[in-house]
Order: structure tokens, then C-alpha cells, then sequence
């Protein structure tokens, strides 16, 4: 099984190194693959024939070996970019100091390669003990080459990736096998012959997925640059597999010094030693102590601009908390502080007022508009530092700090947040997880981040003004509405009671003016109770109507002219509500009155058309302009009448086309006005 598996293994390597030559376009990424594929071709040719011949050769199998993982590894360190020189226009990053660690690589595979020819000679061979220590190279050249994938992988663009993903799956997967191989070998100090044997079967499987990349990718431009969170989680992940492997080594230690008991103790150990990784890779603090590592000794600015504005955005823009506490925690994040808090202008105060906080304890404290602080970071546009506060004091030799401030717990900067000029408010953070140099690029950055964050807070606080005004308006247009109904069974009261003294002994009007009376009380009922709930929405039944004009017409039996209602078509029925139709038509019905002298007349007249109800009010008064009727009549609080209010045609014909019906008005000066109302007709219940 070995001497075929690496034997097929030698044949397709050998085969895609003579493809990948042959169509060799000058680049040297294509160039580095093939003498990885020929060197990977002789590497398994070799292990095959000592197989074949049942016979050992370490030093060769090692130097084999170890010049294979240098091709893979130079292949995908050149894909990486290393000696990019960062010129302007060429990157929107700062230049990654990456070659130090490339002749770090280097030399590690040099010393290597001395160690091999000369101190060491690993057998093969199964069960041939070997000290564990010799086997702990070949794990870190495993590791150094997953590392290395997964920075190619994770910085290529997105759309890029479909041409790069199976060469990342095949040569990852050769180094995760090889990772586990050695790992094996480091814990039993032996390699294991079923593994060995499968190796060259696991290398012939990834021969066509490099050779798939390689069709869809031959000149292999996909522009790697190596992100600042790319380093990070290499690093993380490199530091893991260390630890893991020197626990592992120590559990292995347990295992067998520990007697009766060895397997318990290794047990407990790992198992203890997993929970500790886990809560250190977790810890906020970890986590930022390693950002600000990088940060430091491999770029050249502290901050990926790109990376930490589209954060800042981004946790501006989420919806999941409120917004104050967006704004704290987006700024507190570009100075890995854990907490913090926001006071904001409140002209009815005159001070800044805490307004939110995150992770800090309650601050019930505000700060004079005219006070020197506050007059200090508008004036400056300062971030404050407290700890230069403290040791430069002679920088701040015009501000006075509030009483409350310096008694935050482990408070550090102040960020002014301003914007158009004026001091909107402020952020107070903590003091970082980790030690942050306080420089000129921490200081430009909180304060444009500031104003952004300024900009939010503004627009979340005139947002809520806005609503505020949209509420009044809303509850000030239904107000509007139920005066102007008050003030029609105000007239149809005064006219009653105008005509009680003529009638009072008139048993029929008597009992008309109890019916109306009692009429106008539920309708002040009605109109008390929506303005109480705040809401104009009505309940739409299936109305005759017949009934409904009939109703109207004998309320406005004792104006003059007196109504005369003219019912061509029966029986029509629409969906609306009874109190609020009855209020528009009457509203039209009575304006048609009193736009009409005494010697004049009103008809209304209903009948169907187009399978549709149609109530047409006609009157032979003094009439309207066509520009009154088209500028005037349907606009709120425009009236012809000296006490009118102007909003009864208006609320008429919204009413109308909220039901689906349309309002249309046909007038002539000193000849009259024809309102026609067309509403959809239902069947009768």
C-alpha cells in the first residue's frame, strides 16, 4: 500500500510540474509551484522505491522532505506579497514590515536542514523508538504552512477566491496531515506505518486540486496584502497549537511518571489545560494586548484606518442597543476601553446632562454650557488625556476639571463631541484593557470619530423633536376637527333655542328639540371619547342611504330654505361610518343653506350611476370662482364666512376619499353650486 500510494503520488506530481512548465508564463508564483510539484514528484518517487526495496534511508527521506515544505512554503510566501514596498498608490495600507519574518523562515529551514545532514536521523520504520523532541520540527513546518494557507485564503478579495480555493484546500490538507502525522510521531515517538503508508495516497488526492487552481488561475495576480486581522488570528492560532503541544507533551509526561494513576492525571490535565486556552483566547483583555502587539511591531501606523472606520460605522448603524450606547461603545472600541459614558446639550437646562452609560457605574452629575471645561474642548477641540492632566498639567493650565470627573473609576479620556462648530456633548472612556500610547494618531482619531459620533446624536435627538411635533400636530389637527363639530351643534343649539320661545308650547317641536338635544349630546360623547384615545380612526358598517339624508334633512327642517330631499334611486348602500358621513354630508347640506338666501332653494338629490351612489347638493346661491374653488375651497382654515373656520370641505372631502368615494364641485358666480358625491355602493345586507 505505501510503495503504490507514493508511487502514484511521484507520477501525477511529476506530470503537473511538466504542465505547469510548459505553460509557464513568465511569473514567478507558476514558476515556485512547478519545482514544488517536481520536487514533491522525487520526494514520493523516493519513499516508494526504500518501500519497493524494503530499505531505510533517513538522511534522504528528511532532506526530501524538508526541501518539499520549502517550495510549498516559498510558493505561498511570494503569493503573500512580502516585498511589496508600499509606495503610495500601490496600497490603501500601511507597508506590513513583513520581512523579518520571512529570514526568520528562512533560517529556521536552514538550521533545519544543518540539524538534519548532521545531528539527526529519524527511522521510519515501524515501531523504531525515537526521542520526541526530533519529531517537534516537522510539526512547527506544519504549522508555519497552515498558517500561511489561511492568510492567503482569508486576505484574498471574495470575488477572487473562486480561482485560489481547492490550491488552498489541497496544500492546507497536505499540511493538516502532516500536522497530525508528527503529532502522533511527538506523542508516541515513533511515526505510525498505517499513517505513513496513507500519506501517499492523502498526496495523490490533492494533485488535482492544485491542478484545477492552477487552470483557473495561471498567472496567479490576485494582489495579497496581509491584514492586521489576518496577523491576528494567525498569531492566535500559532500561539494555540504551541500551547496545545506543550501540554500535550506534559500530559504525555503525566501519563507515564505517574503510575496507577498516569491516565487520570493526563486526563485531568488536558482537560484543565483546553479550559484554560479557552478562557484566554475569550478574554477581552488577551485580545486586545495582542491587537496592540501588532499594532506596534509590525506596521507602521497603529490602526488599519480601512478596518477600525467600517467597526466604527458599523456598530454606529446596529440596531440591537440604543444609540447613546452605540456611540460609547464605537468610540470605546478604537481604544480597546471597556466602558464608558455620554453627557449631551440640553438647552432647557443650559448644561450637558448624562444621558447614557456602558459597563460604569450611575454618574448623576452635570456640567455648566459656560463652564472653563467645557469651554476648554470647544475652544481646543481637544481630546482630554487625564493622565497627562495629572503629569503635564501646565497643557491644560486653562481648564478646570468638574469635582465628579476625577472620580470616575479608572477614567482616562474625554472625547468632545462637536459638530458645526458647538460643543454637543462629550464621552468619558475608562482606561484601556491594554497600555496605549497616547500619540498624535490616537488623538486625531477619537476626534473625528467624535464628530461622527456627533452627527448621530444629533440626528437620533432632532429625529425624536420631529416625532414630538408630528404627535402635536396630529393631536392639534383632531382638535381642529371636533371644534369646528362643537361649533355646528353650537348653531344647531342656538337655533333651537331661538325658536324654543316661538314654539314652547308646540307638542311637536317640543319633542324635536328633545330628539335634537339628545342627538347632540351622543355626539359630544363620541368626539370626547376619540379625543381621550387620541385616534380620528372610525368603524365602516353598511349604511342605507336613505335613512341617513332623511336624518339630516329633518335636522335642517327649521332652517331656511328648508332642504328638499329627492330620492331617485332608492335603496342605495355603502360602507362608512353613520356619526362621521352624517356629519360630512350635513356639514355640506348646511353650507349650502347659508350661502343661500331665504327666497332661494336647496335640493338634494340621490341616485345611482355607473353602479355607483351619487348625492348631488344643489343651491342657488351666491356661488364661487373657479380660483376660489381651486385655490381656496380645499385648503384648511380658508372660509368665506366671518366666524367659519374653513376646514369643514376640507375634512369632507377627506373623509369621502378615505371611504373610496370622490368629492367634485361645479359652482357659478351668483347662480349657485352643485357638490356631488359619488360613493361605491355594497350590496344590501
Amino acid at each position: 500500500m505505501a510503495t503504490l500510494g507514493y508511487a502514484t503520488a511521484a507520477v501525477v506530481f511529476f506530470f503537473l510540474s511538466i504542465l505547469l512548465i510548459t505553460s509557464w508564463r513568465g511569473r514567478l508564483y507558476g514558476l515556485l509551484l512547478a519545482a514544488a510539484c517536481l520536487v514533491s514528484s522525487v520526494w514520493a518517487a523516493t519513499i516508494a522505491g526504500l518501500a519497493y526495496l524494503d530499505y531505510s534511508s533517513p538522511l534522504l527521506v528528511q532532506i526530501l522532505e524538508l526541501l518539499r515544505n520549502a517550495t510549498l512554503t516559498a510558493f505561498l510566501i511570494t503569493l503573500l506579497g512580502p516585498f511589496q514596498s508600499g509606495q503610495p498608490g500601490e496600497t490603501d495600507q500601511p507597508p506590513l514590515r513583513i520581512r523579518p519574518a520571512v529570514a526568520a523562515i528562512i533560517l529556521f529551514y536552514l538550521i533545519n536542514l544543518i540539524q538534519v545532514i548532521f545531528f539527526s536521523q529519524i527511522d521510519i520504520s515501524p515501531n523504531r523508538l525515537t526521542p520526541s523532541y526530533e519529531f517537534l520540527t516537522w510539526v512547527t513546518m506544519a504549522i508555519i504552512g497552515m498558517i500561511l494557507v489561511e492568510q492567503y485564503y482569508r486576505n484574498t478579495p471574495q470575488e477572487q477566491r473562486w480561482g485560489i480555493k481547492f490550491i488552498c484546500l489541497g496544500i492546507g490538507s497536505l499540511f493538516v496531515f502532516d500536522f497530525y502525522l508528527y503529532s502522533d510521531a511527538l506523542l508516541f515517538r515513533k511515526i505510525s506505518a498505517d499513517i505513513w503508508a496513507a500519506r501517499g495516497w492523502i498526496n495523490t488526492l490533492i494533485v488535482p486540486m492544485i491542478a484545477l487552481s492552477a487552470a483557473r488561475n495561471p498567472k496567479w495576480t490576485v494582489g495579497i496584502a496581509v491584514s492586521r486581522r489576518i496577523l491576528f488570528y494567525s498569531s492566535a492560532l500559532f500561539g494555540a497549537a504551541i500551547y496545545l503541544l506543550l501540554m500535550a507533551a506534559a500530559g504525555y509526561y503525566l501519563r507515564f511518571s505517574g503510575g496507577t494513576w498516569g491516565t487520570i492525571f493526563q486526563l485531568i490535565f488536558l482537560f484543565g489545560a483546553i479550559i484554560l486556552l479557552i478562557v484566554v483566547l475569550f478574554s477581552g483583555t488577551t485580545r486586545s494586548w495582542l491587537k496592540v502587539f501588532i499594532s506596534k511591531h509590525f506596521f507602521s501606523y497603529n490602526y488599519d484606518y480601512r478596518e477600525e472606520w467600517l467597526r466604527f460605522t458599523r456598530t454606529l448603524s446596529e440596531e440591537e442597543t440604543e444609540l447613546r450606547v452605540r456611540v460609547i461603545k464605537s468610540l470605546a472600541q478604537l481604544v480597546e476601553s471597556p466602558a464608558g459614558a455620554v453627557w449631551f446639550k440640553s438647552e432647557q437646562y443650559q448644561a450637558y446632562l448624562p444621558i447614557a452609560r456602558w459597563n460604569i457605574q450611575p454618574v448623576d452629575a452635570s456640567v455648566a454650557i459656560d463652564s472653563p471645561f467645557c469651554q476648554f474642548m470647544l475652544e481646543t477641540s481637544w481630546v482630554i488625556d487625564l493622565y497627562q492632566h495629572d503629569s503635564k498639567s501646565q497643557q491644560y493650565a486653562a481648564m478646570v476639571l468638574p469635582d465628579w470627573l476625577p472620580a470616575i473609576p479608572k477614567a482616562r479620556w474625554v472625547v468632545p463631541l462637536l459638530l458645526h462648530g458647538e460643543l454637543s456633548g462629550f464621552v468619558v472612556l475608562t482606561e484601556p484593557r491594554s497600555t496605549v500610547e497616547f500619540n498624535w494618531e490616537v488623538r486625531d482619531l477619537l476626534k473625528v470619530a467624535g464628530r461622527q459620533a456627533a452627527s448621530y446624536l444629533a440626528q437620533h435627538e432632532a429625529a425624536q423633536a420631529l416625532s414630538t411635533a408630528r404627535q402635536f400636530e396630529s393631536f392639534n389637527r383632531m382638535s381642529t376637527f371636533i371644534v369646528h363639530d362643537i361649533k355646528n351643534l353650537i348653531a344647531q343649539l342656538s337655533l333651537l333655542l331661538a325658536n324654543a320661545e316661538k314654539h314652547k308650547n308646540n307638542p311637536e317641536f317640543q319633542q324635536d328639540m328633545l330628539d335634537t338635544v339628545a342627538l347632540s349630546i351622543n355626539k359630544m360623547k363620541r368626539m370626547l371619547e376619540k379625543l381621550s384615545s387620541g385616534s380620528m380612526h372610525d368603524t365602516k358598517n353598511s349604511l342605507s342611504l336613505d335613512e341617513v339624508l332623511q336624518q339630516i334633512i329633518a335636522s335642517k327642517s327649521f332652517h331656511e330654505p328648508q332642504p328638499i330631499l329627492d330620492i331617485i334611486n332608492p335603496g342605495q348602500q355603502i360602507l362608512a361610518d353613520p356619526s362621521r358621513l352624517e356629519r360630512v354630508l350635513g356639514h355640506l347640506i348646511q353650507n349650502a343653506i347659508e350661502a343661500t338666501p331665504k327666497e332661494g332653494h336647496v335640493t338634494v338629490r340621490l341616485k345611482q350611476q355607473s353602479g355607483q351612489a351619487v348625492v348631488e347638493i344643489e343651491d342657488s346661491g351666491h356661488g364661487m370662482s373657479e380660483q376660489f374653488i381651486r385655490e381656496k375651497l380645499f385648503t384648511p382654515f380658508e372660509s368665506t364666512k366671518t366666524a367659519g373656520m374653513g376646514i369643514g370641505v376640507f375634512e369632507s372631502r377627506e373623509y369621502v376619499e378615505e371611504i373610496g368615494g370622490k368629492l367634485h364641485v361645479s359652482s357659478k358666480v351668483a347662480q349657485g353650486t352643485i357638490f356631488t358625491v359619488t360613493l361605491p355602493s355594497v350590496p344590501p345586507p
